[in-house]
């Protein structure tokens, strides 16, 4: 069960610091080629503009938050982790949606972790 919470854990922590992405590149921190900046969602068929787009930014930091978050609580096994993991990917997986196309990876790292989820209620893991 330790180590089951540990990976589990580590994968949250992984994907909340790919969320930091959805932040620092809105907020022109960094330039990355694969995630260029734009002010754009939903496949760029709404347009925030420059400070909206930055208004989504704080959005994605406070994703990654929850994530870290979340990742710390599976890892000290707190009570409200496995219950909450599942609002976390629910949120997350929304914010990947409107991120598409360069948030398509998020979606599928989102639908794993509800898988887990509702595997792990079915199955009663941890």
């Amino acid at each position: 069960m330790l180590l089951f919470r540990i990976i589990v854990g580590s994968y949250l922590l992984l994907h909340g610091f790919c969320h930091v992405v959805g932040f620092v590149v809105p907020w022109k921190m960094i330039t990355i080629k694969e995630e260029p900046y734009k002010t754009t969602l939903l496949l760029g068929k709404i347009d925030v503009g420059n400070i909206g787009i930055r208004v989504i930014g704080i959005v994605w930091l406070i994703a990654a938050i929850a994530c870290i978050i979340v990742a710390i609580g599976s890892w000290t096994n707190a009570t409200w982790w496995l219950s909450t993991v599942l609002y976390v990917a629910i949120f997350s997986l929304v914010l990947c949606i409107f991120g598409l196309p360069g948030a398509k990876i998020g979606i599928l790292a989102n639908v794993l972790i509800i898988a887990f989820y509702i595997a792990n209620r079915k199955y009663g893991w941890l």
